[in-house]
């Protein structure tokens, strides 16, 4: 493989229902760090039918140029189609860097495209940077590598891979773990319109009908004060205490992993390697040990404030600030604290 053909950081600009996903601006951000260290510009790909009304956000959340695949073919997701088209758009364009969220759509779609053009996939990355990397036979190490950091053996070591052999080096990144870069109104991007064209065959689904979920829940990706609790708040009507911090907070509740296989909590509030990576202003962790698989989804908030019985809990390694004691005793007065404040 001639490596020296590939150029440019791009990221799959996944939208659903001819709405961006915030997934797709975090990627932009971090694409252009990328591209700064490398001396090259960001690339966001478009695939969907009569999707080209997008191209302006994308353009001013950082992309220099669109590359829009538009058809009929691509209204909705399908895995095949969608497979061929982001395929298709790195064998004409060529990327040394491709970014794909780490979402349901993206876990299905980047592992495809990776194997269908020969190259590695690094999945569910933390951290991304160029740096150099000396490869099996290398005398010296090379330059300018994407090296991809993740959690592995369920979260109790963290792992750098890089893929020097072959491009384009390939990641799937978790929502919420990189930061969107403000946007400039007004910014435009080159945009290239390109269909590979589309012959349905035995690999293309039928869509018979899509239903959507209906769900009360908030998105605690999008909080800025989130309440979350773990297994030391004792039970699911216990997690009233925790509602109530919230509402004089102004904030959302969230939880551990452990709240949800006890069934106190729904799987859309947990935050954690196997759940959400969020990053709010500020960040309760009440009757949360803090193991490192919990950590993983909430280190970034601005401040962290714990409240344990356990004074050698690990989530103190993480606090700002820390409460060591019951929590059931102390969540009420702080709740009424805020109140009287307030008032």
């Amino acid at each position: 493989m001639n490596l020296e053909q590939y150029k440019g950081v791009f990221i799959y600009a996944q939208q659903v229902d001819n709405k961006i996903d915030a997934i797709a601006l975090e990627l932009l951000g971090k694409a252009n760090d990328l591209a700064a260290d490398l001396g090259t510009d960001v690339t966001a790909v478009l695939i969907g039918s009569d999707v080209k009304g997008l191209v302006d956000e994308l353009a001013e959340y950082g992309a220099d140029k669109v590359i829009v695949v538009d058809d009929p073919e691509l209204k909705e997701y399908r895995t095949e189609p969608y497979t061929h088209a982001l395929a298709s758009v790195i064998n004409e364009y060529k990327p040394d860097i491709l970014l794909v969220g780490a979402t349901a759509i993206g876990r299905d779609l980047g592992p495809r495209v990776s194997a269908r053009v020969a190259t590695g996939l690094t999945a569910d990355c933390t951290v991304l940077e160029i740096g150099e990397f000396k490869a099996r036979g290398d005398k010296e190490p090379r330059q300018g590598q994407l090296l991809m950091t993740r959690p592995a053996f369920g979260g109790n070591t963290i792992a750098t891979i890089a893929c020097p052999n072959h491009r384009p080096q390939m990641a799937t990144v978790r929502p919420g773990v990189m930061q969107k870069k403000e946007p400039v109104a007004g910014a435009k991007a080159e945009v290239i319109e390109y269909n590979p064209g589309f012959t349905p065959n035995d690999k293309y689904v039928e869509i018979l009908d899509i239903v959507k979920s209906v769900t009360e829940t908030v998105d605690i990706q999008a909080a800025k004060i989130l309440v979350s609790g773990g297994r030391g708040v004792g039970s699911a009507e216990n997690f009233a205490l925790l509602d109530d911090l919230a509402e004089a907070l102004g904030g959302t509740v969230s939880c551990s992993r452990a709240v949800v296989d006890n069934g106190w909590k729904s799987k859309d509030l947990q935050v954690g390697q196997t759940g959400k990576t969020v990053r709010p202003n500020v960040y309760f962790a009440i009757g949360i040990s803090g193991a490192i698989q919990h950590v993983a989804g909430m280190e970034e908030s601005d401040i962290i404030i714990a409240i344990n019985k356990d004074p050698d809990a690990p989530i103190f390694d993480v606090a700002d600030y820390g409460i060591v004691g019951d929590a059931l005793k102390i969540v009420p007065k702080l709740t009424e604290a805020i109140k009287a404040q307030i008032k």
